[in-house]
């Protein structure tokens, strides 16, 4: 009598590849292609032993070796603990894992669910003692290679960083990409600028950002500007055409788009302790005249202010008051938001008369390359859209730039510019233009 033949059990298959970045998985036959096919042609040639292969593709590209935290590899445990998988397959053991603490618990796993691990290029057997041995001496190798790639990888990072190169990520606000480089996009460079000089100005950061949001300004994300995004563009030395690497600086190769004055100005208020910021006029309407205005007498006539019935009220007092008394001076005081709106009225009016824009263009034509008077008194007319978007301490650098002097009598005030100012107000309202028709 012969005996019965013994029956071949049928051990499930599971393929798992691993491509540590994402280059070339878009090619019609990859890195991943490529191992699951010998692991595939390695399973077949082992169906005399009943191996089958299961049909579904454990696949992680884009993935380091260096943590489990893959996807495909998340559904392969599932599936083992799912008693779904007898064996499991892989090109080279580094696929699975590189970190020997790592592969250690999935050898764990694997041994709780009875599931044999085999790689294709690598033959042995886990479940012998000398099998294990083999295996934690090449996980030890496959660590100490990753650690060494790492090394190597940070090295050349820190080298190509000290040398001013831009190493990839995203680009900052007022920068494209092209070519690997940083190249200032002159637009969105505008913006920034206009960040840091109303900043450097002491303009509130609310305040800031409620005026980008009224411009409709956003990031390069297409997301309106927070205080957050804000800061971090204020403490970004790459706009001082830098590289950093560690907290320290290096010579960038991309162009700066603020310079070191302004980046000084602004840092100077960050630095400040909380008591000092608290004393800055952020908030308050500043003096428009302060140090402009003089009394019939010629004294100067200083700010001041009062609080009646929980109301503020400003005014300019004479310092001959102050030192000698009421009958010192005709003028004792005079309500500040009368006598500024007098001397801002003026000033528009000023601005507009062909003296003043001849003089505006003698003089800015030296700075600003083939400009015509027609431009001129062109740009000069818009102040008056320009002003009422400009915040009060801006508002109050505007007339110490522009006015030289006020000279108040008991019939009027007399108003004095400063012709040197005038070309920078005019570089001012011409960025301010191509600010908002940009926005």
């Amino acid at each position: 009598m012969k005996p019965a033949p013994s029956v071949i059990r049928k051990l499930r298959c599971a393929v798992y590849t691993r491509k540590s970045t994402e280059e070339g998985l878009e090619q019609e036959f990859n890195s991943l292609d490529a191992q699951r096919e010998a692991c595939e042609a390695y399973v077949a040639s082992q169906k005399a032993e009943g191996w089958l292969l299961v049909p579904d593709r454990y696949d992680d590209g884009g993935y380091s070796g260096g943590t489990l935290e893959r996807p495909a590899l998340k559904r392969l445990i599932a599936d083992i603990e799912a008693r779904r998988i007898d064996v499991v397959v892989v090109y080279k053991i580094d696929r699975l894992s590189r970190a020997l603490m790592d592969f250690a618990r999935l050898v764990e796993v694997f041994d709780r669910n009875e599931v044999t691990f085999v790689s294709v290029t690598q033959s042995f057997n886990t479940t012998t003692s000398m099998g294990r041995l083999t295996l934690n001496v090449l996980l030890s190798f496959a660590q100490f290679e990753r650690e060494v790639i790492g090394e190597r990888i940070r090295d050349k990072f820190a080298a190509s960083r000290r040398k001013g190169m831009w190493m990839g990520g995203w680009a900052p606000l007022g920068y494209d990409i092209k070519n690997r480089k940083l190249v200032i996009n002159e637009t969105e460079a505008e913006v920034v600028r206009f960040m840091f000089k109303r900043f450097a100005r002491g303009i509130q950061p609310q305040l800031m950002i409620e005026q980008l949001a009224k411009e409709g300004t956003r990031n390069k994300n297409g997301k309106p500007i927070d205080k957050g995004y804000l800061y971090r563009i204020l403490h970004n030395r790459v706009y001082l055409g830098e590289a950093v690497h560690k907290g320290i600086s290096y010579p960038g190769e991309h162009e700066a788009i603020v310079e070191r004055d302004l980046w000084d100005q602004a840092h100077a208020l960050i630095k400040a302790s909380p008591r000092e910021r608290t004393k800055r006029p952020l908030g308050r309407t500043p003096a428009l005249l302060k140090g402009l205005v003089f009394g019939p007498s010629g004294a100067a006539m200083t700010p001041a202010y009062t609080h009646k019935g929980g109301k503020l009220y400003r005014y300019y007092v004479s310092t001959d008051v102050l030192r000698t008394g009421a009958r010192a001076s005709p003028i004792k005081r005079i309500a500040a938001g009368q006598l500024e709106a007098v001397v801002i009225e003026q000033v528009k009016v000023l601005l507009q008369s062909p003296e003043i824009i001849v003089t505006t263009w003698r003089a800015a034509r030296k700075s600003i390359e083939g400009l015509t008077e027609r431009q001129v008194a062109d740009e000069l007319r818009r102040f008056d859209d320009v002003w009422i978007e400009l915040f009060p301490a801006e508002q109050a650098r505007i007339i110490q730039l522009l006015v030289q002097r006020v000279d108040v009598s008991e019939t009027g005030a007399d108003i004095t510019l400063k012709v040197e100012g005038l070309s920078t107000i005019l570089s001012d309202l011409r960025s301010a233009t191509h600010r908002r028709d940009a926005a």
